[in-house]
């Protein structure tokens, strides 16, 4: 599969997902039969915190519930948010437990989705910060606009974009978090520059994704899931570090946080730009 058949592939995922949201009451075929999988209690994948799992999620591996999703956020993180970005919320993670924002800095959340870390972190930088969110998806754009006027949001702004080509200009923010997207990107060497072209000086970026134990081979990962469910496009740890030391990061760390699939994990990636 090339690279654009990837990311249509993901684009398409992420679409149904939002779709999921703002359509609880999905079309059904022609036999009465609904036309997406029944929800999956006991099960979660990237693309299952909406109410019905979209078809296209229904033959790929899925993970435990728990793996992915809302329930990695705290009950005060998710208090006072709209429900629908709450239930938009499919990340591997809490980008925001290592990011450490302060009031008044500005944010870039790579995917932002359905909004829910833009939401968050607008919230902890205050009225004198501000957050951006970058999505190729109009559909999450659209939900993620919708979720911004429910919360009265006044310091955030959606823009549409892919995490390859940022449209936004050189140093320009303080803080770079995303979460569970960039093992879904088709070029992560080009992500990982765009963050590091983004941030200001002494900037640094908050990351949580799924990462592969380093004796995984892309052939491994592939076995253990697909691209679209977070697992076959994964980095490894060292895979990782190698490629944030080599657009210029330092203090490049990458904590495991929770198995998703046997050997690799949702992790926590740390990383700053040097202020020289």
């Amino acid at each position: 599969m090339n690279d654009l058949n990837l990311r249509e592939q993901v684009r398409s995922r992420y679409a149904a997902a939002a779709k999921a949201v703002t359509s609880p009451t999905l079309p059904v075929g022609e036999d009465g039969s609904d036309s997406c999988c029944q929800p999956q209690p006991a099960l979660a994948s990237c693309c299952s915190a909406p109410p019905r799992v979209p078809a296209s999620c229904c033959s790929e591996p899925l993970a435990p519930v728990g793996h992915f999703g809302s329930d990695l956020y705290s009950a005060d993180d998710r208090s006072d948010l709209p429900p629908e970005a709450v239930e938009a919320s499919l990340g591997c993670g809490n980008p925001l437990m290592v990011a450490e924002l302060r009031a008044g800095e500005t944010v870039l959340d790579l995917g932002s989705g359905g909004g829910i870390d833009v939401l968050l972190s607008a919230r902890r930088v205050g009225p004198t910060g501000f957050a951006y969110g970058v999505d190729m998806t109009d559909e999450m754009l659209e939900l993620a606009n919708q979720n911004k006027q429910r919360a009265g949001a006044t310091n955030v702004e959606f823009l549409k974009g892919t995490i390859e080509d940022v449209p936004l200009p050189d140093a320009c923010v303080d803080v770079v978090i995303s979460n569970c997207v960039i093992n879904l990107s088709i070029d992560k060497p080009a992500v990982l520059a765009e963050m590091f072209r983004v941030l200001k000086p002494g900037g640094r970026i908050g990351i949580a994704d799924v990462v592969a134990e380093d004796h995984l081979t892309p052939t491994d990962r592939v076995a253990r899931g697909a691209y679209v469910s977070c697992i076959a496009g994964a980095l490894s740890r060292s895979e990782y570090l190698d490629g944030l030391r080599a657009v210029g990061f330092v203090d490049a760390s990458v904590e495991f946080t929770h198995e998703v699939v046997s050997n690799m994990h949702g992790s926590l990636i740390r990383a700053t730009k040097p202020s020289a």
